[in-house]
């Protein structure tokens, strides 16, 4: 019997702890509003490697070893790590879990990747599998721009509503002792698809995705806006959180300053991102350098954490396929007495 899921949702009876957490970003992303917050900057878009590519495996590599240095573990003291990013068959992470002696779980939800790892680490743990997970994603502006777009030396104009792929890395530590948040509940959201076709316009692929996914959250909890400090999305981008509003709003929800994206904050204002980030390093890398933070010091005591993920391919988008949405959410909460 399921005796520890409502509806959609896990109710988690052991929540575990985020004990650390490590952040890596590129040279774009170091120089927004929120460059101080990130522990490691690289220099260069390549990381000091000879490809994007591996760049962003560098970059993942630093985050996950940081974070485990943070924690004060090892790969002995790992149960499992999962982790994803948004290159073909996630490339990037088997390549990181390669070099660490750990079992691995290569997850894959585009942008939500990291959402999902959090979400099924703490479903591990709580389940009595695992003591310890090490839970990361990546993403990179150059690998994922002529992998699902076109060629960088297009020079293609951005469109308003088009997003930035973020270079970026985070890797979280969960554990039972330590650190100053824990992961109450997870929900686990159904892929949706209301026919968007257009690579450039992923907000309006995933919102109806993240609005269906925190009306199942609320319904299976019997909780409201009210019971938030903030619903963070990662990431719609500006153009999505739009939407979303207005999804949300025909339901009778008013977010009204309780609703932040990842995305459409990393960069602040700047025209020639777009619509502001997208790629799923942009979450992980900020929720646990700028959100988690504020958790500890009491400026927030509960969060929706709801990861958007756009389901495309190479393939798909030659062939003029629409753009399934996936979302999954985790709370994030302040421990009691922290």
């Amino acid at each position: 019997m399921a005796v520890k899921k409502r509806g959609q949702t896990f109710v988690y009876s052991n929540p575990p702890h985020i004990v650390a957490h490590a952040s890596i970003v590129g040279p774009e992303e170091s120089r927004g509003p929120y460059g101080e917050y990130f522990d490691l900057h690289c220099s260069d878009t390549k990381c000091g490697k000879d490809s994007w590519e591996k760049g962003e495996e560098q970059m993942a590599a630093d985050a996950v070893n940081l974070s485990m240095d943070k924690a004060s573990v090892s790969a002995a003291d790992v149960d499992f790590l999962l982790g994803g990013d948004l290159l073909n068959q996630i490339i990037t992470s088997d390549f990181v879990a390669r070099d660490q002696d750990i079992p691995f779980l290569g997850l894959y939800s585009a942008c939500a990747t990291l959402v999902e790892g959090l979400l099924l680490g703490a479903g591990l743990m709580d389940g009595g599998f695992a003591d310890c997970v090490v839970a990361f994603a990546s993403s990179h502006y150059q690998t994922a721009e002529r992998q699902y777009r076109t060629p960088l030396e297009y020079g293609v104009q951005y469109p308003p509503y088009k997003q930035f792929t973020v270079t970026a890395a985070g890797s979280y530590v969960l554990g039972w002792t330590g650190g100053g948040v824990w992961i109450t509940h997870g929900t686990l959201g159904k892929v949706m698809d209301l026919g968007v076709s257009d690579p450039n316009d992923l907000g309006s692929a995933m919102a109806p995705a993240a609005a269906e996914l925190i009306l199942q959250h609320f319904s299976d909890l019997k909780r409201g806006i009210v019971d938030y400090d903030l619903i963070l999305t990662g990431d719609l981008g500006k153009s999505g959180i739009k939407m979303l509003t207005v999804l949300l709003e025909e339901k009778g929800i008013l977010l009204s300053d309780k609703l932040m994206d990842c995305g459409a904050e990393i960069f602040g204002g700047e025209k020639k991102y777009g619509a502001g980030g997208s790629g799923v390093g942009a979450s992980a890398a900020f929720v646990g350098s700028v959100i988690i933070p504020r958790l500890i010091s009491g400026e927030l005591e509960r969060v929706l954490l709801v990861g958007t993920g756009a389901l495309l391919s190479t393939i798909t988008v030659k062939q003029s396929e629409t753009i399934p949405g996936i979302s999954h959410g985790v709370v994030i909460e302040k421990l009691p007495g922290g």
